[in-house]
């Protein structure tokens, strides 16, 4: 068996989960739309630099799940992936998932965007296990805080060999691993895999990716 690691945003979907949740909440009037979509842009302008202050970011990510039941929660995210996250999934993002999935990988989604989010993603991709950043909760709602390490930078790497372990594995005890990102964010876990791919790179992992014979490959 092989381990099969994919970024979600930009990489298996053809935009950002996280940015078009922030949108989302905007055009249905949930959020401030002049206070929340200036700060959505900066911090995805901040993110694309490798220059994202990850907790301030989830404290801005994370506030509006905190005023809100999950009830209400769950009937946005409905609408959501709908209107905003089906139309990002590609046949060739479908067809790479389906390939691993047929030779018997071990497959799991790895982002720093939290599990609220992506948990539905996931499940619509056929994807049986999600590391993701947790939104903590508190008797059945979301406190607006994030709990345990950011699946983030480093953190994807923490949070990566964490879960292998509770498996009883660890990244050696795959002949193959692979992990598939678009981001210069994600260098740290591309460099403990044995078959890192660069997927619609941005310019900074193109370019790492090249220098390192990394293969390079586009879903869209």
């Amino acid at each position: 068996m092989n381990l099969a690691l994919f970024d979600l945003d930009n990489t298996l979907l053809t935009g950002d989960s996280d940015f078009e949740w922030a949108q989302f909440l905007i055009a249905q009037g949930i959020v401030d739309r002049a206070l929340h979509e200036a700060r959505n842009v900066e911090f995805f302008a901040h993110y694309n630099a490798g220059t994202l202050d990850i907790d301030a970011f989830l404290d801005f990510q994370l506030a509006p799940l905190a005023r809100h039941t999950r009830a209400e929660l769950d009937a946005w995210h409905r609408e959501f992936m709908a209107q905003h996250i089906r139309p990002l999934i590609g046949s060739a993002a479908r067809a790479l998932i389906a390939g691993h999935a047929a030779r018997g990988d071990l497959l799991a989604i790895v982002t720093a965007t939290n599990s609220f989010v992506t948990g539905p993603i996931a499940l619509e991709l056929g994807i049986p296990h999600l590391i993701a950043t947790i939104p903590a909760q508190e008797n059945g709602r979301f406190t607006g805080r994030a709990r345990g390490t950011p699946s983030f930078r480093e953190g994807k790497v923490v949070r990566v060999e964490a879960w292998l372990e509770s498996l009883g594995l660890w990244l050696g005890s795959f002949e193959q691993s692979y992990f598939y990102s678009d981001s210069h964010n994600d260098l740290p876990l591309l460099e403990k895999v044995t078959h890192p791919v660069a997927v619609d790179a941005d310019a900074t992992l193109g370019k790492a990716a090249q220098l390192r014979g990394w293969p390079q490959i586009s879903l869209r």
